[in-house]
């Protein structure tokens, strides 16, 4: 049984047991919680689609930590105009584990 969520502007598919990095969400480090927009669930040959999300349907979801990802470089150049500009970013990430599926 899989499902396919929305969290963060993005969608993930997911499963029980399955560890996952997603968007940062302000939740402690051992809290549970439901994601709610779900898109799809399937159990099988069982498919249950959503216009646009399934109503009725929640994913469980155990938070196993709070951080950031690795260093993005950003480099800006013109040549022949002396302009250069240096730039990084690190996206903070919320790591969660799949708990259930309920459909």
């Amino acid at each position: 049984m899989y499902a396919i969520i929305k969290t963060g502007g993005k969608q993930y598919r997911v499963e029980a047991g399955l560890k996952l990095k997603i968007e940062q969400i302000p939740a402690d480090i051992g809290s549970e919680f439901l994601i709610d927009q779900i898109l799809m669930i399937a159990d099988g040959d069982n498919i249950s689609l959503g216009q646009p999300m399934l109503s009725g349907a929640s994913v469980k979801a155990t938070v196993l930590g709070q951080g950031r990802h690795d260093k993005v470089r950003i480099f800006k150049m013109r040549r022949r105009k002396h302009y250069q500009k240096h730039q990084g970013h690190r996206q903070n990430y919320t790591e969660i584990q799949i708990t259930g599926i309920s459909a």
